[in-house]
């Protein structure tokens, strides 16, 4: 058995992701099977780890049966799609059911800050900071000056996930930024730098 999986990165502010996969097995039937586990497994990863503990994500994610991570997936489409006798390969989008995987993270005991989609009242800010102290001193004292509650969702060494008010985050951002701070949306995720 062969298999190569490329993910080609998340899609937008949903949970959608894609993947690109090429299996091959004693028939073309399995390799598709195969590609279809594996792309799932690769894009849950990829989309719930912005907002997951990556670690504990990946360890639940080895312990967890295809047919419990069938339920997660909200709906998938295929482009490119090639198959031989024995090989099958495609780019495989799937889009993960937001509920569903806040549930499953929570039940597995994932630390996670997934929101329900629903509220929209907060955002998810990820922040690298060079000087962690000082770094994280500085942005309290930004928040605070700006009359923005910021959250303290997860602390991983000079990473810290935060959630701030959605109508906060002109603020913040130009805030951060007239402080040098550098910033970009990634997926719906503001990850700020400095």
């Amino acid at each position: 058995m062969i298999c190569a999986i490329a993910p080609l990165g998340a899609i937008a502010g949903d949970l959608s992701g894609v993947a690109s996969v090429s299996v091959t097995s004693e028939t073309a039937a399995m390799a598709k099977d195969m590609a279809f586990d594996e792309a799932r497994r690769q894009i849950i990863k990829d989309v719930l780890g912005q907002y997951a503990n990556v670690e504990q994500l990946v360890g639940v994610l080895q312990n967890t049966k295809n047919s419990e991570l069938t339920n997660l997936i909200a709906s998938s489409s295929i482009d490119s799609e090639q198959q031989s006798d024995t090989t099958y390969s495609a780019n495989i989008s799937m889009t993960v059911n937001r509920d569903a995987a806040r549930a499953w993270l929570t039940e597995n005991n994932v630390q996670n800050w997934l929101t329900d989609g629903i509220s929209g009242d907060v955002f998810v800010a990820q922040i690298v900071m060079s000087d962690r102290l000082a770094g994280w001193m500085e942005l309290n004292q930004i928040a605070r000056n700006e009359d923005i509650v910021m959250t303290t969702k997860y602390i991983n060494g000079n990473q810290i996930t935060v959630e701030i008010p959605v109508a906060s985050r002109a603020d913040f951002t130009i805030a951060v930024r007239e402080a040098g701070w550098r910033y970009s949306d990634q997926n719906g995720i503001l990850r700020i730098v400095k």
